[in-house]
């Protein structure tokens, strides 16, 4: 494979793009906003979601979805969850049977509750050969060069062992994995995790509860990507505990962050009309509820946190119903 086309200028798409690029001979990165792409094309940075951090001479941001996609080899989509219909609706005309697709995309689509290997699949109206991409990631260390592992899943063997092959360089390893259930559904529910993990640190909560929102908030996951058809032991590895350890610690993950201010006192009205970018955790949150209704799964957390982003429940008032639950067997 020789041309990557990165469907997304966001800071992950940006850092994707810097750590491959020594793997194509072209990545073409599309970028929503014009001006901005032009102000990576000049200055070679991306200056609004991933500030200080210089482009490759061979990644070249483009502005329309035809042309990141012409004679693309591979296309890795890391846009977010609500708008990848609308996006691939648009590539649909551009793509053959031949190209390789993977999503680098953390959420759940509302409405259909559909993961986004299933969204891109059913979009493009033919058997695309389709992947997952997760795990343990903060986009400023990948494209600082750190090490990192993570996780590309699909159900096509061939298809995960050429991208694990294509993307595995010094600093970024990749292991492959056959259950893209598990791996996204990890990938999903651990945003609303981590914005449960940031409520309790906002409100000056200490590493007891932290640890205690993390183990239980793993088996919930457990449960839901079960219940989905997913493996048990794979929310065990990177896309699963590893990338929920992450993004509820690190104070670089803005679902975290979302969590911290709510459990601050501030609105989420409040918290989101200022944001560049998206928490993907909070619209999973309400997927996920309906995903738990319909597979019958209990998901205490979430539903806590699904009321207090409803502005029905108080950080301090959810603590104390998830406290007082009847005891139980672990």
């Amino acid at each position: 494979m020789k041309r990557l086309a990165v469907i997304g200028g966001g800071a992950w798409g940006t850092a994707l793009a810097i750590v491959l690029a020594p793997r194509f001979e072209r990545v073409l990165i599309w970028v929503f906003e014009p001006d901005l792409a032009g102000r990576m094309h000049d200055n070679r940075e991306n200056d609004v979601y991933l500030p200080g951090f210089r482009l490759p001479e061979n990644v070249e941001p483009v502005t329309t979805l035809p042309e990141a996609a012409n004679a693309a080899d591979l296309i890795l989509s890391v846009t977010p969850s609500h708008h990848t219909r609308r996006i691939f609706e648009q590539l649909r005309d551009h793509v053959t049977p031949s190209v390789l697709f993977v999503s680098a995309t953390k959420g759940l689509e509302g409405g259909t509750l559909l993961r986004m290997t299933e969204v891109i699949r059913q979009t493009l109206g033919f058997p695309a050969r389709v992947g997952a991409l997760s795990g343990p990631t903060f986009a400023r260390e990948v494209a600082g060069g750190e090490p990192a592992a993570v996780v590309i899943a699909s159900d096509d063997n061939d298809l995960a062992r050429a991208v694990q092959k294509a993307f595995a360089g010094p600093t970024f390893r990749l292991y492959t994995n056959p259950d893209p259930v598990g791996v996204e559904i990890g990938a999903s529910l651990k945003n609303v995790i981590a914005i449960a993990a940031g409520v309790s640190a906002g409100m000056g909560l200490g590493s007891n509860t932290s640890a205690a929102l993390i183990t239980r908030g793993l088996a919930e996951i457990t449960r839901l990507a079960v219940a989905a058809g997913g493996q048990s032991r794979t929310l065990a590895g990177l896309a699963g505990l590893g990338d929920l350890v992450l993004t509820c610690s690190g104070e670089q993950s803005r679902n975290r962050t979302v969590g911290f201010r709510l459990g601050r006192g501030e609105t989420l009205d409040q918290i989101l009309a200022g944001a560049k970018t998206v928490a993907e955790g909070v619209k999973t949150t309400f997927a996920a509820m309906e995903l738990a209704a319909r597979l019958q799964v209990e998901l205490p957390i979430t539903r806590q946190m699904h009321a207090i982003l409803h502005g029905d429940r108080s950080p301090r008032d959810a603590v104390r119903e998830l406290m007082d639950r009847s005891l139980k067997e672990e």
